[in-house]
């Protein structure tokens, strides 16, 4: 394999969950045939985006250090990330917890548990956003921030 289109893209999974790391990771790699790697707090998924610069990250929300809604709101505002296609995967299914997902910047608000292949599909969808678009709604976003609850999520 010499192009990098015939490389498995990385995904990069941050949950303190151990086995919830293992679980979609192991679905990731087999449904998505994506490179999975994985951090469980929001500073080691910070550090390790860096390291991997990831095709997609998936986050989770209640994490030690930076919690999921800091990892992206940091991610949002460093011009290398910001346009990094990011999904968050949590419990916290309140309509004010999906609103601040949305409104930090999330590509989709996705609830545990999730199918494998609804997951993998979500990845796929978030993936296929041009920067430009992304960078058009989170300006869209940041000039209304009613846009979040409007369809704001892709």
């Amino acid at each position: 394999m010499t192009s990098a289109e015939e490389q498995p893209r990385t995904i990069l999974i941050v949950d303190d969950n151990e086995q919830l790391l293992i679980t979609v990771s192991a679905a990731l790699r087999h449904l998505g045939h994506y490179r999975v790697v994985m951090a469980d707090n929001g500073v080691d998924g910070l550090e390790r985006y860096y390291e991997c610069h990831p095709a997609c990250m998936v986050i989770d929300v209640r994490m030690p250090g930076l919690d999921g809604y800091q990892l992206v709101r940091a991610l949002r505002g460093d011009p290398d990330s910001a346009t990094t296609p990011l999904i968050i995967l949590t419990a916290m299914a309140q309509d004010h917890d999906r609103f601040a997902g949305l409104a930090a910047g999330v590509d989709q608000y996705l609830l545990k548990p999730v199918k494998p292949l609804d997951l993998v599909a979500a990845i796929q969808q978030a993936i296929a956003v041009s920067d430009a678009e992304r960078t058009e709604r989170l300006r869209t976003l940041a000039e209304a921030p009613d846009a979040a609850t409007e369809g704001g999520a892709a």
